[in-house]
């Protein structure tokens, strides 16, 4: 028997170790374009340091450098150089390697890690970010001439009019005094490496190991570099790579974005944020085989599924290594007769359950028994998706293939979305905070599910003149005051309600992971009062949800200030803003498909979503309509409110009927938090 609830079965089936397929993100190419950019505008800084007093010093320290290598015996420069400059085929071929494979090998190296192995182009790009600092602060400190410009050399590159360095005008104002160290032979090593990491194949390292050798020929016999300005080339390359492996060793894997970690901060015992669903299925009901076949045949198309966190307290995911099935999936029987409402106090029991944070944080789990039908339920940690990223992870399992539509719309400038967070920034200090602070029941949550046909809804939504939304906020408070009237007196009639708000940009997808919301706090009233009595207050209040300011300023301290903020006093900022001094209840209404799935050969027959709430907060509905059905799911703190007995007034009051405001209905969009979108 299951130690959690006492009249379930719980059946593990033996352990069975799928392959661990890290799913790894590429970061941005907008942003990864303007750190280039940053770094080319450190080169142009110490470009305009040049002056007469710096071509002294670059002359004398050339003339040292010339002196060094003949007592080493390393002047080899000189040799080369005559013998180039008398073939002028070959020199020109050496002329255009010179200006062009350095930069072609590196932004080719650059794009194929990109596309193919994300985890090393970090290394690669932080690695090669590092060598040119270090470049960049050798021209800085102490400029060197060139062999060419010396007297006794040929300037090959210049003589021959080569296109795309100082040999042509387009160029001709470039750093000549950048010669320690060679930033050609460098890149070239630096390639070198990179690909020694990408692949052990032998052809492949004999091709970069040539690469080098012409290249180190090339600068030496164009008289572009000293055989030192080499050498400092693989000490600025070996420091580069050191560097980086030990801040690799040190950070391990890939860091959390603030508004994901957020929820690993609000996290506390006994109020456990995990998101996900609820699938009831007919027949034919899946196999635990068939459900275990389909989350591995998508494994690779769920973010984070296969990492884990770095350690207790870090905030960075790494690969977890093979999957435990016997953990992350399993198979329950509720006894003979169960109903729907014991299907949802074991899975309020399951849901309410912390993931372990030294594995993936998701598990799913089979349910027999209920009725003539089975259920799944799947859940994540609300640091690897929002509401809708759940849904939409949900979706990966089902079959036909579906992508849930985020609409295209042009986003908002960026001067007029930074001036819609100062305006947001604004708005949430004055909304001040509720009436009262709620009191606690205890960790012990209640769960309870609905569904009414969606349609139903909309006709009772424009009956009021309503949206679907403020028809369900509007519920929201009546019900609590029919169920708990005392409750609802302590609130003082106003319930404080966080709504989430989605801000996804054009182009993102909904599974693309993490959490891309904002919230919008507002007072619902109350009152066990009907919809048409309590419209005009719900309509205006629930204006400021058809404006983002208020989202956009919230989604900016999560995903943006709080990244100046330290671990610590980013937790204290999560405990403290995400509970009942800000607010007192949670109310989510998602769109989802509007057609018929499977799920492992098993038919869908309905979907709830699984929201968690937040530490301190009494009530917390989901509202996911699916295939003509609005599915609802309540959670309480089962101290203070009985989720079966508010369901049921929710269900009730959500479908008043109250035609008083004439018949000339308005069309109203279902899901205004959906549609709002952000860059």
């Amino acid at each position: 028997m299951s130690a959690t609830h006492p009249h379930h079965l719980q059946l593990h089936l033996p352990p069975v170790r799928w392959p661990a397929i890290p799913r790894e993100r590429r970061p941005r190419v907008s942003r990864e374009l303007l750190g280039g950019l940053a770094l080319f505008s450190v080169y142009l800084l110490v470009d305009a340091l040049n002056g007469s007093s710096r071509t002294a010093a670059a002359r004398s320290h050339g003339e040292r450098v010339i002196r060094l290598e003949q007592w080493l015996q390393l002047d080899v420069e000189g040799r080369l150089n005559s013998w180039l400059a008398g073939r002028p085929g070959l020199m020109t071929v050496a002329n255009y390697e010179y200006a062009t494979t350095y930069i072609v090998s590196a932004a080719l190296l650059l794009v194929i890690t990109y596309v193919w192995t994300p985890a090393l182009y970090r290394q690669a790009r932080n690695s090669f970010v590092v060598l040119n600092l270090l470049a960049f602060a050798c021209f800085a400190f102490f400029p060197l001439m060139p062999p060419r410009m010396m007297p006794g050399y040929v300037d090959t590159v210049s003589s021959g009019g080569t296109v795309g360095s100082w040999g042509s005008p387009l160029v001709a104002s470039a750093n000549q005094l950048a010669a320690m160290p060679s930033l050609h032979m460098a890149w070239a090593l630096w390639v070198s490496v990179m690909l020694a990491r990408m692949s052990h194949r032998r052809w492949l390292q004999v091709a970069s190991a040539i690469h080098v050798a012409v290249t180190l020929y090339v600068v030496l016999a164009t008289a572009n570099h000293f055989v030192v300005d080499a050498l400092g080339a693989a000490v600025v390359v070996l420091a580069a790579v050191a560097v980086t492996e030990w801040w690799q060793r040190r950070h391990p894997g890939t860091a959390l974005p603030t508004a994901d970690a957020f929820f690993l901060d609000v996290e506390t015992p006994g109020h456990a944020q995990n998101v996900g669903g609820l699938v009831l299925m007919g027949a034919p009901l899946p196999s635990y085989a068939r459900v275990q076949d389909t989350i591995g045949a998508q494994l690779d198309e769920l973010p984070h599924f296969t990492e884990q966190l770095a350690a207790p307290g870090v905030s960075r995911w790494v690969p977890a290594g093979p999957i435990d099935w016997s953990h992350h999936l399993v198979e329950v029987a509720l006894p003979p007769g169960s109903d729907l409402a014991d299907l949802d106090v074991l899975v309020g029991e399951l849901t309410a359950q912390e993931l372990p944070r030294d594995r993936p944080l998701w598990r799913a789990w089979v349910i027999r028994g209920v009725g003539g039908q089975a259920a799944f339920c799947i859940v994540m940690h609300h640091c690897m998706a929002d509401g809708i990223g759940a849904v939409a992870k949900l979706l990966n399992l089902l079959e036909p293939p579906y992508e849930l539509p985020i609409p295209a719309r042009e986003g908002p400038s960026a001067m007029r979305r930074s001036a819609g967070v100062i305006q947001g920034l604004a708005q949430l200090a004055t909304d001040g905070k509720p009436a009262t602070v709620l009191p606690t029941g205890g960790p012990r949550r209640g769960f309870a599910t609905f569904e009414v046909p969606l349609e139903t809804v909309r006709d009772a939504a424009r009956a009021h003149r309503m949206r679907v939304t403020e028809l369900l906020l509007a519920a929201t408070g009546s019900a609590l005051a029919a169920v708990d009237p005392a409750l609802a007196q302590r609130c003082g009639e106003q319930l404080r309600v966080s709504v989430p708000v989605m801000l996804r940009a054009p182009g993102a997808g909904a599974d693309d992971g993490g959490n891309l919301t904002g919230a919008v706090l507002l007072d619902v009233p109350a009152r066990n009062a009907s919809p048409a009595d309590l419209r005009d207050e719900v309509c205006r209040r629930g204006g400021a949800l058809r404006t983002p300011t208020r989202a956009l300023a919230s989604r900016w301290v999560m995903a943006t200030a709080l990244r100046a903020a330290p671990p610590a006093g980013r937790r204290w900022f999560a405990r403290t803003v995400y509970g009942p001094k800000y607010f007192q209840a949670i109310v989510s209404n998602m769109p989802g498909p509007d057609q018929r799935f499977t799920l492992a050969g098993g038919a869908v027959d309905r979907v709830h979503p699984i929201l968690p709430p937040a530490p301190g907060i009494p009530l917390t509905i989901g509202a996911l309509s699916w295939n003509g059905m609005l599915g609802i799911t309540v959670v309480t703190d089962a101290g203070l409110l009985d989720a079966r007995a508010y369901a049921e007034a929710l269900d009730a009051h959500l479908l008043a009927s109250d035609r008083r405001v004439g018949t000339e209905i308005p069309e109203f969009p279902d899901h205004p938090e959906s549609d709002r979108i952000a860059r």
